[in-house]
């Protein structure tokens, strides 16, 4: 992909590491990254980030249609011109943040995968937004950098365990593709990336009676992760020790326990004797 490095140099255009600009362009790396997507002729892409699209060729040369989204304005003519030959492509410009997604994607094929390069300083909030959109998207294809993988992929008990673990897990069946190196990208990162693949489930996780009360819940429990799954409630819901320890007793749990040590069927549980007590 050396034309497209060429491209950027010969504009002047300088890399804007706070709209998070760490592109690659070995061929190799992206065609990998193409085929851990598991991009098919048959189906449309969302992506995100394309910076200089040299990911979007690979991916335009995959999926039947490709409509991508990019922040900095300087890039849509590089994009353009570096992408004339592909019929299959489309690029709005914009904030995915602020974007009607359901207008961007009006034209392509349901349900569609989205993948991207994140921005990390957008990561999480992108992610949730993806996922709460309510869009017919069947997976999402994302490189994210190491941390954030880690906190996906993580385990009740460990470090990264959190809320994103939860909402990722609970919707999706996330694993990781590939550990990329910062040295990979131009200019590199501080830090490691890796790319992840989150199919959506048909049905989440586990079965709750109010979702937005368990992600309420969830919030709770790991507002104050160190501190006991008691106090926690009593903190997080402005609850008495006697009316939390019901909810606790009612979702047979230990209320000595650490909120960080639930899985994902034990909040649902304690979400549910949550909702029995009928908390506003």
């Amino acid at each position: 992909m050396g034309k497209t490095r060429e491209r950027i140099r010969e504009s002047n255009l300088r890399y804007r590491q706070s709209l998070g600009q760490n592109f690659i362009y070995d061929d190799e790396l992206l065609a990998a990254l193409t085929r851990a997507a598991e991009v098919a002729d048959t189906e449309d892409i969302l992506e995100i980030g394309p910076g200089c699209g040299s990911l979007t060729k690979h991916l335009c040369r995959a999926a039947h249609r490709v409509v991508s989204v990019e922040l900095d304005e300087r890039l849509i003519p590089l994009l353009k011109g570096f992408l004339a030959e592909e019929k299959n492509w489309d690029v709005v410009q914009g904030d995915v943040m602020e974007l009607d997604l359901g207008k961007v994607t009006e034209g392509l094929r349901k349900p569609f995968a989205v993948v991207a390069n994140i921005p990390y300083y957008i990561t999480t909030p992108l992610i949730q937004r993806l996922l709460t959109c309510g869009l017919p998207i069947s997976r999402l294809a994302l490189m994210v950098q190491k941390e954030v993988a880690d906190k996906i992929t993580a385990s009740p008990g460990g470090e990264g365990w959190g809320p994103l673990s939860v909402r990722c897990q609970y919707m999706c069946d996330p694993r990781r593709e590939m550990e990329v190196p910062a040295a990979c990208f131009t200019p590199p990162p501080k830090v490691d990336s890796t790319f992840v693949v989150m199919p959506l489930r048909a049905e989440p996780a586990v079965k709750v009676k109010d979702e937005n009360l368990f992600f309420r819940t969830v919030g709770a429990v790991f507002a104050l992760r160190r501190k006991t799954l008691l106090n926690g409630l009593c903190a997080a819901f402005h609850a008495g020790r006697e009316e939390a320890a019901g909810w606790i007793e009612a979702a047979g749990l230990d209320p000595m326990v650490r909120g960080e040590k639930l899985g994902l069927a034990e909040l649902a549980a304690l979400a549910d004797a949550v909702k029995l007590q009928d908390r506003p």
